[in-house]
């Protein structure tokens, strides 16, 4: 599920976002295994809360295999949405995003909650374009060694910007 974000990037001219998270199953190759879900927008506000549950249905066999995509988007009425950014859950992720899904799948039906520092989107990111990006063949493990910085969070964090509480 989705908790909340906090100190998010202003997206618009009036100096608020609205913002609003997505979230996708990907298989080993990065396609999007059934349908995203995504969170209700919240209006003008730079710390939403959601509290949102979601489900997805995954073979016990492939809980080792797929990654979870959580992409916080400012929504926009014209045009599409632009990202703020992002967060990987997943087995082959490294550090918190490796430790937060391993607690999971380790306590099913128990909700596990971590803060994750949002990292910077890549292009393609944005609300429409989700199969154009899978094409190209990105590989998400490549992107860790630039952001090493912003992986390690405490819950006690306050000072970094682009949070998201997930769990």
């Amino acid at each position: 599920g989705i908790l909340e974000c906090k100190k998010l990037k202003k997206m618009d001219i009036t100096g608020a976002s609205d913002p609003y998270v997505k979230i996708k199953l990907l298989d080993s190759k990065g396609k999007r295994i059934g349908k995203k879900k995504k969170t209700t927008v919240k209006n003008a506000n730079l710390n939403p809360y959601y509290n949102e549950s979601f489900v997805f249905v995954v073979e016990e066999n492939t809980l080792s295999k797929v990654n979870l995509e959580v992409t916080v988007l400012d929504y926009d009425m014209l045009g599409g949405s632009d990202p703020i950014g992002k967060v990987v859950l997943g087995k082959n992720r490294k550090k918190l995003e490796k430790k937060h899904w391993v607690e999971m799948i380790e306590n099913p039906r128990r909700p596990i909650i971590h803060w994750h520092v949002l990292k910077d989107p890549e292009p393609g990111d944005d609300d429409d374009d989700d199969d154009k990006k899978k094409k190209d063949g990105k590989k998400d493990g490549k992107k860790d060694s630039k952001d090493s910085k912003k992986d390690a969070i405490k819950d006690t964090t306050e000072e970094k910007s682009d949070q998201i509480k997930v769990k």
